[in-house]
C-alpha cells in the first residue's frame, strides 16, 4: 500500500474530481499513515519494513545468505473474504493471506523474507483496510518476514459496497544445496503431517454451498459453543518457524507438501517422483470435529474430504524412517502438532498416487 499520490493530491488540493467518481485519495493517505507503524513491526536483517518507496528492497547478504536461490509464491484467500465480510470481522483474513503464500516458500525449503499485499475495493473504508493490514503484519511477524508494501486499489463498479479482494506475494530463499524437494526420497520413507487450525482458507465455496442449502447460518452450532462463523474464521496455520528451525538443525526433510486446494490427494504426489506413491493411514490423526460434521451435512465420502479439504493436515514431509523420532521431538519442541501419517511405496500403474487407507477418524 504504497501509493504516494493521495499524499500528493492532499498537499496541493487536487483529488475533487475523482472523489466525485468514487475514489477518495485523501482516505489512501489517511491509511498509509495509520499502517506505517504494522509495517515497522515486521523489520528483520536484510528488510526495513519502511513503506513509501516505488518498491521494497531486501539485503540478502545481510539476512546471511551465501549463495542463495530465491523462491517467490503468490496466493488469495478465496471465497472465505465472504465469512469475514458477512462476519464484519477482518481482523484474522490477512494473517490467511499471508499464510497461504509463505507456507509454499517453506514447502520448496525457504525462509520466508518479504511480503507484498494488493487489496481491491470498491470504496475505501480506512478501519476496515487498516484492520487487513494488523492481520497481514501480525502474519508476517508469525513468518519471520518483512512487509515491505503493496498496493490499495479503490475501483468503483468493480466490487459491490463493503466487498474487497485480497491477494499477497512472498519472496523467500534458501542455500543452493537446501532446496526441496530432495532427488533421495524412495520406498520406505516416512510421511509425517503436522496438524492444521481448521479449515485454513480453502473449500470455502463447497463450504459455503452446504450452508446455503441447509439454511444454516454463521451464528449456527456445530461443535460447542462455537458459532460456524468463528470456526470458519479460524487463521491459517503458519509453519515457517518450526520448519525453518528444523530445516537449520539437519538435512531430514526431504520433501514438504503444503496441504491447499486439493487436499491431501492432489498436493502430495506434487514432491514425489514419478516412479512414488504414498499411502496414508487415515486412523493414524484425528479429523477435527468441525470437518466431521460438515461432511455428516454434505454426505461426502472420506475421498471427496481428503480432495477438498486439508482434513487436518496442514503441511505433510517426508523423512527417512531413522530420522523420525529426532525430527518429531524437535518440531514438538517447537510447538507442533506432529503424526506419522503414512509410508513412501513404489508407484503402480493401477494405484492413484496417494491411497487413503481406512476411514477417516474424528474424536466424539
Amino acid at each position: 500500500m504504497l501509493d504516494s499520490a493521495s499524499q500528493h493530491n492532499a498537499r496541493y488540493g487536487a483529488g475533487d474530481a475523482y472523489r466525485r467518481a468514487g475514489v477518495d485519495m485523501d482516505a489512501s493517505a489517511a491509511l498509509i499513515k495509520k499502517i506505517q507503524h504494522l509495517a515497522a513491526l515486521t523489520r528483520r536483517p536484510g528488510g526495513t519494513g519502511a513503506l513509501g518507496g516505488f518498491g521494497g528492497v531486501f539485503d540478502l547478504r545481510a539476512a546471511g545468505f551465501k549463495d542463495p536461490l530465491l523462491i517467490a509464491a503468490n496466493d488469495g484467500v478465496g471465497s472465505k473474504l465472504a465469512i469475514a465480510a458477512a462476519m464484519n470481522r477482518h481482523d484474522t483474513i490477512g494473517i490467511d493471506l499471508v499464510a497461504m503464500s509463505v507456507n509454499d516458500v517453506v514447502a520448496q525449503g525457504g525462509r520466508p523474507l518479504l511480503f507484498l499485499d494488493y487489496f481491491a475495493v470498491a470504496r475505501l473504508d480506512v478501519a476496515v483496510a487498516e484492520s487487513v493490514v494488523a492481520g497481514i503484519a501480525q502474519g508476517c511477524k508469525q513468518a519471520g518476514c518483512v512487509l515491505v508494501g503493496g498496493e490499495t486499489a479503490e475501483m468503483p463498479g468493480m466490487y459491490r459496497p463493503g466487498e474487497y479482494d485480497l491477494a499477497g506475494f512472498a519472496l523467500g530463499a534458501c542455500e543452493r544445496g537446501d532446496l526441496l524437494p530432495r532427488p533421495d526420497i524412495g520406498a520406505g520413507d516416512v510421511v509425517f503431517g503436522l496438524e492444521s487450525d481448521g479449515f485454513h482458507a480453502n473449500g470455502f465455496s463447497l463450504l459455503r454451498h452446504i450452508l446455503k442449502e441447509k439454511n444454516m447460518g454463521l451464528d449456527a452450532r456445530l461443535v460447542g459453543n462455537t458459532g460456524i462463523g468463528e470456526i470458519l474464521l479460524r487463521p491459517t496455520r503458519i509453519y515457517a518457524a518450526p520448519l525453518a528451525a528444523a530445516l537449520a538443525e539437519s538435512d531430514s526433510i526431504k520433501a514438504l507438501a503444503h496441504i491447499t486446494g486439493g487436499g491431501l490427494l492432489d498436493n502430495i504426489p506434487r514432491v514425489l517422483p514419478d516412479s512414488l506413491s504414498v499411502e496414508l493411514d487415515a486412523a493414524s490423526w484425528r479429523l477435527p470435529q468441525e470437518m466431521r460434521r460438515f461432511q455428516e451435512l454434505g454426505g461426502w465420502s472420506d475421498m471427496e474430504m481428503a480432495r477438498t479439504f486439508n482434513c487436518g493436515i496442514g503441511m505433510a514431509g517426508i523423512t527417512a524412517a531413522e530420522n523420525k523420532v529426532q525430527l518429531f521431538a524437535r518440531l514438538r519442541e517447537q510447538g507442533e502438532r506432529v503424526h506419522e501419517i503414512g509410508r513412501v511405496v513404489e508407484s503402480a500403474a493401477e494405484r492413484p498416487r496417494v491411497r487413503l487407507l481406512g476411514r477417516l477418524t474424528a474424536d466424539s
